[in-house]
């Protein structure tokens, strides 16, 4: 049974959608309700945090006490127009507790001031800095949610077809990698995800790819070559309308050669590990995600 601080979440996301309804936020309104939200949710007790300049890309290392069992890239959400250090660092401080790894969390370039492939290029840059500067790829995990969960296998995918080390694991929250969203979930579970919906969705894929091609690999990973891939774990509600992104994904990846992993989490709505601090089950979810990692990088226990 879900948990009552869930229905709490529910019942502030209506509020939200319904007042967003009345009188739409403009973009920057968004991007700060981002950011808002995340510190909302953050818990950075014993955190360490060290701004630095990944090859161009603003970044920034978040390490809980005694994070020594190696690195991972982070890639926030937010549709590729919004999310930042800020709005994802309690996101990040967390998987660095239940993973014992620190995480690079990283300030991509957002749409539609920028479009793809930015992004991609962006993330690539910081992957290729990390391994530059003292982390092992057989330690190393690239992790994102929704658009950062795309995001993420994107940057694996770079990272293999230049012939970069591979990283040991993957971790996809909620990955967004259809940009014409035509999933059954994107209609079958309208009434139950109050996070996001198809028309939003859509909204936010025509400001990131600008003029490319929907189906570009690397914008939609759906459509990409996935062999050569490291072990994958996607996460995913079964009240979402990213549903069917996660599990095409996962099929496709299965079917390539790619040793995936895919969890549905009973009625859990979009992201639900970023409100941990607040959500059982987003604990529950971000404790699992550190012992994949900590299993993948071969850390005992």
């Amino acid at each position: 049974m879900a948990s009552a601080e869930l229905q709490e979440l529910l019942e502030m996301f209506a509020e939200r959608a319904a007042a967003n309804t009345a009188n739409p936020p403009t973009l920057q309104e968004r991007r700060d309700g981002s950011s808002k939200m995340g510190a909302r949710f953050e818990k950075l007790d014993g955190i360490t945090l060290e701004p630095v300049d990944a090859d161009g890309v603003p970044a920034e290392w978040v390490a809980a006490d005694g994070a020594d069992n190696g690195s991972i890239l982070y890639l926030h959400g937010g549709g590729y127009v919004t999310g930042s250090i800020v709005s994802h660092r309690g996101m990040a401080a967390n998987l660095s507790r239940t993973s014992g790894c620190r995480v690079l969390l990283i300030d991509y370039r957002l749409a539609p001031e920028h479009t793809h492939p930015a992004q991609v290029e962006d993330a690539r840059t910081a992957y290729r800095w990390m391994l530059n500067n003292g982390a092992d790829a057989s330690s190393l995990v690239v992790a994102g949610d929704s658009a950062g969960g795309g995001l993420t296998v994107a940057t694996l995918l770079a990272a293999r077809d230049a012939g970069d080390k591979m990283a040991a694991a993957g971790v996809c929250m909620s990955p967004w990698v259809d940009m014409e969203g035509i999933g059954d979930s994107m209609t079958s579970k309208a009434g139950e995800d109050p996070m996001v919906g198809q028309q939003g969705l859509l909204e936010m894929a025509s400001n990131f790819l600008g003029s490319a091609d929907p189906r570009d690999p690397l914008a939609a990973p759906l459509y990409a070559d996935l062999a050569g891939l490291p072990p994958l774990l996607i996460i995913v509600g079964t009240a979402e309308v990213l549903l069917d992104d996660a599990v095409r994904l996962h099929e496709k990846a299965e079917a390539e050669g790619v040793d995936s992993t895919l969890e549905q989490w009973d009625d859990m709505v979009h992201i639900w590990p970023w409100f941990a601090p607040f959500l059982p089950e987003g604990q529950q979810a971000m404790e699992r995600m550190g012992e994949f990692i900590k299993d993948k990088i071969g850390v005992e226990g």
